[in-house]
C-alpha cells in the first residue's frame, strides 16, 4: 500500500477526525530527459550563483521573495511552516453545501482519505453524515507551502478530498478577446442540434476512455529503440467547410 502523503485532523464543530491523505491520481505522463543531441548523453543542470558565477551546493540554496529588483527577503522552511498557523495539521470544515452548488471549474486534484490512528469511529461518523445529508464539507488545507480550498465528501465507502481554486484564481471569461456570436441560431438549427445531442446521449463511463496519444508515443519510442525510423504521418487536410444545416443533417443521418 502506498504511504500517505499527509497526516492530520479534520474538525467540524467540536468533533475531530484523525485522517491520512493518499493521492487518488497516478501520473502516467511520458517522462522525457534532456540529452545532448550530438552524442545522446544526459544533460545535467547545475545551480549557478548569478553574482559569483559559481555552482551553489543544494544545502546553500534558500527560498527568497523578490521585493524589489534584485533584492530578496529570505525565509527558511520553519518560518514558512509557522505561517500556516492552526491549518498546518488541521483541516477545519467551515460549512457544508450541496455538491451541485460547486461549479466543476473550481475543482483541481483528488485525494482519498483514510482513518488516522484511533480514528475509525470518527471517520465512519463523518462519512455517514455526509452520505446521508448529501452534502460536501468545505474547508482549507495547507499543503506543499500553499493553502487550498478543499471539498470533503463521501465516495462509496471512503472519504474523498478535492482541492479547489479560490475565486480570485479564476480568470473571468470577459478578460479574453472572445468574439461574440455573429448571429443567434434560428429555431430549426436549435432543434436539430438538440436532436444530435440527444442521439449522442450516454451514461458516463470513464473506463471507456483511454489515452491513445500516450499509446502512440510509446509505440514510436519502442520502434525507434528497435532501430526503426517510422514514418511520421502528415496531418489530414482540413475538410471544406459546409453550411451549418448541412452539417447537422449529415450528422443526424449518420446516427440513424
Amino acid at each position: 500500500m502506498a504511504r500517505s502523503i499527509w497526516n492530520g485532523t479534520i474538525t467540524f464543530g467540536l468533533a475531530a477526525v484523525p485522517i491520512k491523505v493518499h493521492s487518488a491520481v497516478e501520473d502516467r505522463s511520458i517522462q522525457f530527459h534532456h540529452v545532448h543531441a550530438k552524442d545522446g548523453a544526459r544533460v545535467k543542470q547545475v545551480r549557478i550563483c548569478s553574482k559569483e558565477g559559481k555552482e551553489v551546493p543544494y544545502k546553500q540554496v534558500a527560498k527568497g521573495y523578490e521585493v524589489r529588483a534584485g533584492e530578496y527577503v529570505m525565509l527558511d522552511q520553519q518560518e514558512i511552516d509557522a505561517a500556516a498557523g492552526e491549518h498546518s495539521k488541521v483541516i477545519v470544515l467551515d460549512e457544508f453545501v450541496r455538491a451541485e452548488e460547486i461549479d466543476p471549474v473550481y475543482y483541481d486534484r483528488s485525494y482519498y482519505l483514510g482513518a488516522g490512528k484511533d480514528g475509525q469511529d470518527a471517520y465512519r461518523l463523518l462519512h455517514d453524515a455526509l452520505e446521508r445529508s448529501e452534502r460536501v464539507g468545505i474547508g482549507r488545507w495547507v499543503f506543499h507551502n500553499r493553502e487550498y480550498l478543499v471539498a470533503v465528501r463521501s465516495l462509496d465507502r471512503v472519504l474523498a478530498l478535492h482541492t479547489m481554486r479560490f475565486g480570485e484564481e479564476l480568470v473571468k471569461a470577459g478578460s479574453f478577446d472572445i468574439p461574440a456570436p455573429s448571429r443567434k441560431p434560428n429555431r430549426r438549427e436549435i432543434e436539430m442540434a438538440s436532436k444530435l445531442v440527444d442521439s449522442l446521449h450516454a451514461r458516463f463511463d470513464p473506463g471507456s476512455f483511454h489515452d491513445t496519444y500516450r499509446d502512440r508515443v510509446l509505440d514510436l519510442i519502442k520502434a525507434k529503440a528497435r532501430g526503426e525510423e517510422p514514418e511520421v504521418p502528415q496531418p489530414p487536410e482540413p475538410e471544406e467547410s459546409q453550411d451549418l444545416m448541412s452539417a447537422l443533417d449529415a450528422s443526424l443521418g449518420s446516427r440513424s
